[in-house]
């Protein structure tokens, strides 16, 4: 890395960034659902589960061990997924609900439940041989470290911070920093690329970082160049 250059590190959201679901949310629930006595439209499902996530209290688990502050975040999984069920319809009866809960969590921790979004492994690599540290900083719970094994990205990251490591979730400052501790970098040098205003972009500006809404590359293919329109802009 050269001396002038301002930006040292770049930070990825994980979902809606770097990987996206295989299907969508509506299309899984209505199959694992349909095993245990449960038939409802997809559609539904997928309007009900987007108004449950957006009026859930953050997945934060703070001052507990890494391990029951997993148990803690399948356990706010399972009452999201329970209050999307009851959304979409108040009168479906599960003939075992606690089966159809262990599947869904289970399948969300494969790998073959995401994929790379189009684009990310050429920015990666590109951002890599440029002598950067890259990172993911995300409010995904922890299964998200096998899903990116398992994907092949974890390799690119100096550092995968999520709440279960900073007792904090986007978009407070205390996650960015833990983040730029992890990366031993200043926010100042520091780029945070996402997909969501509040979270990602609002969030990380509010830390001192630079931002990047994902939604403004043809994809992530195209992030070394606009990193480096980003630099000259920085001069």
């Amino acid at each position: 890395m050269g001396p002038t250059r301002r930006i040292q590190a770049v930070l990825f959201d994980a979902a809606g960034t770097l990987i996206g679901l295989a299907e969508p949310v509506g299309t899984t629930y209505a199959r694992l659902a349909r095993r245990h006595g449960v038939e409802l439209p997809t559609a539904r499902l997928d309007e009900a589960f987007a108004r449950v996530l957006a009026a859930a209290p953050p997945n934060v688990h703070r001052d507990v061990p890494l391990a029951e502050a997993a148990e803690r975040e399948r356990s706010w999984w399972r009452t999201r997924v329970r209050e999307t069920f009851r959304a979409a319809d108040g009168m479906a009866r599960f003939d075992d609900f606690e089966s159809c809960f262990e599947s869904l969590w289970r399948h969300y921790a494969e790998p073959d439940a995401w994929r790379v979004l189009p684009g990310a492994r050429e920015g990666l690599e590109a951002l890599a041989a440029l002598g950067l540290r890259l990172g993911v900083l995300s409010n995904f719970d922890q299964r998200l470290h096998g899903v990116l094994a398992g994907l092949g990205l974890d390799a690119y990251f100096d550092a995968i911070v999520l709440p279960a490591d900073a007792g904090a979730a986007k978009p407070e400052p205390a996650i960015f920093l833990a983040a730029l501790s992890r990366l031993g970098v200043v926010a100042g040098r520091a780029l945070y690329v996402g997909d969501r205003a509040d979270e990602d972009v609002a969030g990380a500006t509010r830390a001192g970082l630079l931002a990047l809404d994902v939604a403004t590359l043809p994809d992530l293919a195209a992030l070394p160049k606009a990193l480096e329109r980003l630099e000259e802009e920085l001069r």
